[in-house]
């Protein structure tokens, strides 16, 4: 009986194309929700810097090459994310923004139904003041 290849949740959403289009997707909705102003606010002017931090971080989580380590070291997160206030509000709505980009960029519910509680854990973590 031969065994099924496994592949990662980089490969099964389409590669780095995919994950270019979530990351793209991601912060053009929290560049212009109304209701995403509270995480946007907590951001720089410019989310160019943002958006290919999170690509190349996310790029990794999925399974793809380490390409944020290799270029930052470890990730750090919360450390990272110390100086920026995350409330609930701000957690939340980057949620909403997360998961409306996931939703219109992988098709397949199954994919994004494995890959959306580890990451409301992730904005869970990340939430540094009540």
């Amino acid at each position: 009986m031969e065994q099924a290849e496994e592949i990662s949740l980089f490969e099964a959403i389409g590669g780095a194309d995919s994950v270019e289009r979530l990351s793209r997707r991601f912060y053009e909705l929290m560049d212009t929700l109304p209701e995403a102003r509270h995480c946007r606010a907590i951001h720089p002017a410019s989310l160019a810097g943002s958006e290919a931090k999170f690509r190349d971080y996310l790029t990794g989580y999925l399974g793809g090459p380490p390409v944020y380590i290799e270029k930052h070291g470890h990730p750090r997160l919360r450390m990272r994310h110390m100086p920026a206030p995350i409330g609930p509000e701000e957690r939340d709505e980057w949620l909403l923004c997360f998961r409306r980009a996931l939703e219109e960029t992988v098709p397949d519910i199954r994919l994004r139904a494995v890959i959306m509680p580890p990451i409301e854990k992730l904005a869970y973590h990340m939430q540094n003041r009540a």
